[in-house]
């Protein structure tokens, strides 16, 4: 497992990675649509009342799911790749 790993943080494509990492990310997209239509469901039921922290809880959880959702698909295993850090850096100082 490392030494896919190892390559995918070096940049190299490997079609495997790639179609699993993106169809993961249309499995979240997919889970992210069932959750966003059950707290439509759930936000507009009558009679109208105050928004409950499970409803809210629901939300944030369709929002996460949709931005890991795109990561994934968009931009696949190019979310493990390491990126250089310049050296004059203020958030990462090289001790």
């Amino acid at each position: 497992m490392s030494g896919y790993l190892e390559s995918l943080r070096e940049g190299k494509r490997l079609w495997a990675a790639e179609a699993g990492l993106r169809a993961l990310g249309l499995a979240l997209l997919g889970l992210c649509y069932r959750v966003a239509v059950l707290a439509q469901a759930l936000i507009t039921a009558h009679p109208s009342h105050p928004t409950t922290l499970s409803e809210f809880a629901l939300c944030a959880a369709t929002f996460l799911l949709l931005t890991c959702g795109l990561a994934f698909t968009l931009e696949g295993p190019g979310l493990l790749r390491l990126v250089d850090i310049p050296p004059h850096s203020a958030y990462f100082p090289r001790g």
